[in-house]
């Protein structure tokens, strides 16, 4: 399993190098090239979404992307640390396998969210008090040997 982890300062002009990064180790990891843009959008709007709460908070802490290589998958968490005032609870986990017709948009945040559940099919949403995380996994192809 291979790791990259990504740290950047909450701030719009730095998400445009996430997304390039994460389209760059995707293609390294297996993901099909058809898949790419979509990876690219998700991790734009998932790191958009973070750097959004951190300004609307005052948070100073970085927004941390990390991008996970394993066999047959590749994830991607895109964390903040803002605090979610979703009536859920701490630590509850929210999946979010359905289409984006069936989110109700409240605001910029859940828009986001909306977007990203059209994109993949695999995403994971939690947040509580100390922040959010998304996680995101596209399958991989099996590395080809070329002669």
């Amino acid at each position: 399993m291979a790791t990259v982890e990504l740290r950047f300062s909450a701030l719009p002009e730095h998400v445009r190098t996430a997304r390039l990064v994460a389209a760059a180790v995707a293609r390294r990891a297996g993901v099909d090239e058809a898949v790419l843009d979509e990876v690219r959008l998700a991790v734009g709007e998932a790191c958009t979404r973070a750097v959004g709460l951190h300004q609307s908070h005052g948070v100073l802490a970085p927004v941390r992307v990390v991008l996970i290589e394993e066999e047959k998958q590749f994830s991607i968490e895109v964390g903040d640390e803002a605090p979610h005032g979703n009536g859920n609870g701490p630590g509850v986990s929210q999946p979010q396998a359905h289409a984006a017709d069936d989110l109700e948009p409240e605001g910029e945040d859940e828009m986001g969210l909306a977007v990203i559940s059209g994109l993949v099919d695999d995403v994971e949403v939690s947040a509580d008090e100390t922040g959010g995380l998304i996680k995101m996994s596209w399958p991989t192809a099996p590395a080809t040997l070329l002669p």
